[in-house]
Formats: C-alpha cells, sequence, structure tokens
C-alpha cells in the first residue's frame, strides 16, 4: 500500500493488524494503562506549562499571551493536515480545501507550509496525483461502531508516527474547511491555539466527563475539539494516542454516547489534552460557520458543518428545506456539481462567501465533473 505526503512521499503498509489491536484490544486495559501512567506525569506536565505561562503573560479568560503580536519575530511555518475516507463525499470536500490551501498558502501574512490529506482507508485512490496523501490503516471492521470520526485519532496516531514533515507545527483541518485568508502560526511557543466551541462544555457534562477526567478543575478542560487546531507535533504526538483511547472508551459507554453524539471525539480531544497538562490558546476568529456566524469579521476558514435553508426573501428557515438551500449532505452519493445558484439578497455575508469559493474552486479544478 502507497500514498504521498507533502515532504513524505507515498508511504508503505504502516501498521500491521497485531499492531492495531495492541491499541485496540482489550480497550478498557489500554485506557486505564494510559490513565495511570497520565497521572504520574501530570504534575510536572502542569507545572511546565504553567511556569511558561506565567512568563509569557497569559490572559486568563482565553489564556492567550497578551504580547502575542509583538513576541513572535521569525516565520514559524505549519503542516495542515486533514483525515479523510475514501468516499465520493470526501473527496469532493477535500479537493476543494486543497484547492483554497494552494491559493492562500504563498501570500503575505501565511506561514502555512505543508498539506497532507491523510488517508485512513488503508488504500491508495485516484486523487493522490492530485492532493499530497498519505495511507493510513482504518481501524478494524466493526470498531468505529458507525461512527466513521473515530478514525480520526488513530490516523494521526498512525501519520505522527511514520510520517516525515520538515514542519514543526500541525494545523488540523478538515475536509469541510475552506481557507478564506493567509494563516498565520496562531499558536504561541508550546501553547497551542483552538477554535472554541459553544457545544462543548465539559462543566456541564461534568458527571460524564468525571469517568475520564479525575483531576480537578473540571475546567482545566477547554471547550475544543480537534479542529481547527495549531500545535507543536512533539505534543500532538504526546496526546494522540490518548485521544484515540479516551475516545474509544467514550464510544463504548453507552451513557457517554448518547449524550455526547457526534461530537464524542471532541470531547475525547478536549479530555486528552487536559490530561496531558495541555492548554489552549481560544481564538473565536479561527473560523466562522455559516449561517450562524453572518459575517466573516478577521476569520482564516469558514466551516461549512451546517446546512443552510433561506427562503427568497433572504431568512433564515433553518430546519425547513429553503427556497434556497446549501448542505453537504445534499451531495453525500455524488460529486458536487459546478455553479452552484448563489443565494438570494439579503443572505449573509459568510453563506454568500461560501458558495462563490466553492463555484470558484469546482471551475477551476481539472476533471472536477469526470
Amino acid at each position: 500500500m502507497s500514498g504521498t505526503g507533502a515532504g513524505a512521499g507515498i508511504g508503505r503498509q504502516r501498521i500491521a493488524t497485531a499492531s492495531i489491536l495492541s491499541y485496540l484490544m482489550p480497550k478498557a486495559l489500554i485506557f486505564f494503562i494510559t490513565i495511570g501512567s497520565l497521572v504520574a506525569s501530570y504534575m510536572i506536565l502542569i507545572n511546565v506549562i504553567f511556569n511558561f505561562h506565567t512568563q509569557i503573560n497569559i490572559d486568563p479568560v482565553v489564556l492567550r499571551p497578551k504580547n502575542l503580536r509583538h513576541s513572535v519575530a521569525t516565520r514559524r511555518p505549519f503542516h495542515v493536515a486533514m483525515t479523510a475516507s475514501d468516499g465520493e463525499y470526501n473527496k469532493w470536500q477535500c479537493r476543494i480545501a486543497y484547492y483554497w490551501y494552494k491559493k492562500v498558502r504563498d501570500l503575505p501574512g501565511s506561514e502555512m507550509g505543508g498539506f497532507t490529506r491523510i488517508l485512513h482507508s488503508g488504500q491508495s485512490d485516484e486523487l493522490m496525483n492530485e492532493i499530497p496523501t498519505f495511507v493510513v490503516n482504518p481501524l478494524p471492521p466493526g470498531q468505529d461502531q458507525g461512527y466513521v470520526v473515530l478514525n480520526r485519532p488513530w490516523a494521526f496516531v498512525q501519520w505522527l508516527q511514520e510520517a516525515k514533515i520538515k514542519e514543526e507545527y500541525v494545523l488540523m483541518a478538515e475536509p469541510d474547511h475552506v481557507f478564506v485568508k493567509p494563516m498565520p502560526n496562531l499558536a504561541h511557543g508550546s501553547i497551542p491555539a483552538a477554535y472554541n466551541f459553544f457545544y462543548i462544555t465539559p462543566v456541564k457534562n461534568e458527571k460524564i466527563i468525571r469517568k475520564y477526567y479525575p483531576m480537578d478543575p473540571i475546567t482545566s478542560i477547554d471547550p475544543i475539539g480537534n479542529s481547527p487546531v495549531i500545535i507543536k507535533k512533539s505534543i500532538l504526538k504526546i496526546i494522540a494516542p490518548t485521544w484515540m483511547n479516551v475516545s474509544m472508551k467514550m464510544k463504548n459507554d453507552p451513557e457517554t454516547d448518547e449524550t455526547f453524539g457526534w461530537v464524542l471525539e471532541m470531547y475525547g480531544y478536549a479530555v486528552a489534552s487536559a490530561l496531558h497538562g495541555i492548554r489552549y490558546i481560544l481564538r473565536p476568529d479561527f473560523m466562522v460557520q455559516p449561517p450562524f456566524d453572518q459575517t466573516l469579521g478577521g476569520s482564516f476558514i469558514i466551516h461549512y458543518t451546517y446546512g443552510n435553508d433561506y427562503n427568497a426573501k433572504g431568512e433564515l428557515t433553518y430546519g425547513v428545506i429553503g427556497d434556497w438551500r446549501f448542505d453537504k449532505r445534499s451531495y453525500t452519493a455524488s460529486r458536487l456539481p459546478r455553479n452552484l445558484t448563489l443565494p438570494p439578497p439579503g443572505v449573509p455575508e459568510t453563506v454568500v462567501t461560501l458558495v462563490q469559493k466553492i463555484n470558484e474552486a469546482t471551475a477551476n479544478i481539472p476533471n472536477w465533473d469526470s
């Protein structure tokens, strides 16, 4: 099996089935062994992070260094990495994401480095020559229990073990991300940067979180997922196996699975980070999510995870199919068509810009319709 990676080239078949099972079977035993080792190192890691924060003058509200704009003099490139399956739904999104990455990568203000699609299908596909790709193994059959996102942490574990990239930092992105402007490195030294999600609420869900995070305070868990995040590769390499084990444990607990649903793996990443004493610079300007974010402001990414429905007057009809709509889920089994109809007058800037950028990408990507 092979794949191509930015600076890495086509990878070989990486992890034998026995290696996979060493992570996953028996899951409960592996998880508790991991927790035991983490508790032993927890106070050391906390002290390191605390001392580092103190030295650079941290804003306690969002953990953002107050001297952020003036403290970094040298360029700190980061590698853009996104996991993907081999389904048509993921393929067209990855092609659009890679198009816009290339458009903004070399513009002034950018610290964007190489790009890798981490393909967790276990085999190459027809996009290998279009998008730099590194092939990894999926979870064994049945392990994701129909929750395909559970392959994400396992894919990163494999990629971090075997891929060779020159950048010190990694941006974990997703296929449904559109870069709207050049992105600098939002991390500060060893303090990673992340988008803060309003629906990741560890304090509200403390009863469940305590199954996986025995330390205090619960507010040490940031309201984040794994993406978008800019983080040192060395730190991510420490977090990733714990992220995988915690997410697996959560999925196998019926109460946790029912409560967290499709954001379960995001909670897994947030908890794994806290177990290692890692806190994040929270960046609301990391991305916007239409239709609820209506203006771009200074954001770097449009994340089109939600459906967008509007009537002819340009009024949002969320939950009801509108006269005009764009929802990525309408194209789960077929390729997105070119030249989408623009929304009616009155629709927010974020939605209009999203459709314009998708149309530009599909018009310019070779062989889009073939």
